[in-house]
């Protein structure tokens, strides 16, 4: 799920960048910057990379979950998680690109900027378990930005960190079923 969301945004960006540019090849990948080993991970090179930096649970309530009514049995379903997924978005261009680094860049923040919400009425090839993503862009203070990109492991690029708030995980497992009451008039006493 994690991965058809963060993989779906770099396919909006792809075929925004086609279309703005008439490029034939993908320009935004979704990677790390770095492999494990410390090299620079070869399919990022002269990209866009998404990096995903965060999981975190999301704990505001946005909707009661209904029951599923049967017979006689009421069906208790697991509630659905929310979660905020934290991307790096970096301009991986060498020095005789920056400018290209500082284009690129620009041009995917003002995509986010013009379409912040991903759903199936904007976005008909989001996956069927994702409900909605909505994009909003964070501020990072310098000390936390260089924390960020120690921890990535590589050197500062032109980059921007979103929040990719309300992905859907429901496995839509049932927990548990309940007894309807089908009279509440009924003389318990009797």
């Amino acid at each position: 799920m994690i991965n058809a969301a963060i993989s779906h945004l770099a396919q909006q960006l792809n075929q925004q960048f086609k279309n703005n540019f008439q490029l034939a090849e993908d320009v935004v990948v979704v990677s790390n910057l770095v492999e494990l080993d410390g090299s620079a991970a070869a399919n990022a090179n002269n990209k866009l990379v998404l990096t995903l930096v965060n999981i975190e649970k999301d704990n505001l309530p946005y909707r009661a979950q209904l029951p599923h009514r049967g017979n006689d049995r009421q069906a208790i379903h697991s509630n659905p998680l929310y979660l905020n997924l934290y991307v790096m978005m970096s301009a991986n261009f060498g020095a005789g690109n920056y400018s290209e680094a500082l284009k690129t860049i620009s041009q995917a923040i003002s995509f986010f900027q013009q379409q912040a919400i991903f759903d199936r009425q904007n976005s008909p090839g989001l996956d069927n378990r994702i409900e909605k993503l909505i994009l909003d862009m964070e501020n990072l203070k310098i000390p936390d930005l260089n924390n960020l990109w120690s921890l990535m492991g590589g050197r500062y690029l032109p980059s921007v960190l979103y929040r990719i708030r309300m992905i859907t995980v429901d496995a839509g497992a049932i927990i548990g079923q309940v007894p309807m009451i089908t009279d509440p008039n009924q003389n318990l006493l009797g």
